[in-house]
């Protein structure tokens, strides 16, 4: 059965990458993985945000990583949202695990590029270690030779290539990261490589998805894809 994944958690229905739209996917039973954006604060903090600017999902200005956590921690992560949410935070990494251990996959999607975040993975995979989840995390990235190096430093953690676009030699470049999941705009993901990524033995997460008649088709291809939506109501109705 195709696993369920709740996009910056149930980000349909709450604020994206908050413990609100956390804790709405944590209480569905049939969401069996979440997938959280990760960056670092200017003092080194891995916290939840998808965007490297503060002005679409908060009430702040300016770079993420110019920020202090106790700046970031000052501003609305809410309201932009719906009024209702007002006052949710931007939440610690720590935090996200801290609820999430236990209950279902998480997807740590590392918001890097280049030298943006230098330590983003010996911090993310320390508080991984910390917290006991090393089974229950995969870490991706746009980034392959940041997933490159989370492999170096932890043989253990399940890593993927996050890919928006139809590259030659995909699969070959999975390997090449000692990656073994394919993260992939949908759009661009077909059945052919679906089932040539499974049969190779990696996971394969498709993104992100969120109207019914694509939901099915691709759920269609292969029950092990992974459906990565913003809205898991409308692919759980598809029973």
């Amino acid at each position: 059965m195709n696993i369920c994944m709740a996009h910056r958690g149930w980000s349909g229905k709450a604020p994206e990458n908050t413990m609100a739209a956390i804790q709405l996917a944590l209480a569905e039973p049939a969401i069996q993985a979440m997938e959280i954006d990760v960056q670092l604060t200017r003092d080194g903090v891995p916290v939840l945000i998808h965007d490297f600017t503060l002005e679409r999902t908060t009430n702040g200005s300016g770079l993420v990583k110019d920020h202090t956590l106790e700046e970031l921690r000052q501003l609305d992560a809410g309201k932009w949202f719906d009024e209702k949410f007002a006052g949710e935070k931007i939440p610690t990494l720590a935090e996200a695990l801290a609820a999430i251990k236990g209950h279902c996959t998480l997807n740590i999607e590392l918001k890097a590029t280049s030298d943006m975040y230098p330590g983003i993975a010996e911090k993310v995979l320390a508080l991984v270690e910390q917290y006991g989840m090393k089974q229950e995390v995969y870490v991706t990235s746009f980034d392959h030779e940041l997933i490159r190096h989370v492999r170096t430093l932890d043989q253990e953690v399940q890593t993927g290539l996050i890919v928006y676009g139809r590259p030659v030699l995909m699969l070959e470049q999975i390997e090449a990261a000692g990656a073994s999941i394919l993260s992939m705009g949908y759009p661009y993901l077909t059945r052919e490589l679906t089932a040539a990524a499974i049969e190779k033995g990696f996971k394969v997460i498709a993104w992100t998805l969120d109207e019914p008649a694509y939901i099915r088709e691709v759920m269609s291809w292969h029950p092990e894809v992974q459906i990565c939506t913003n809205h898991p109501d409308r692919m759980l109705t598809l029973g």
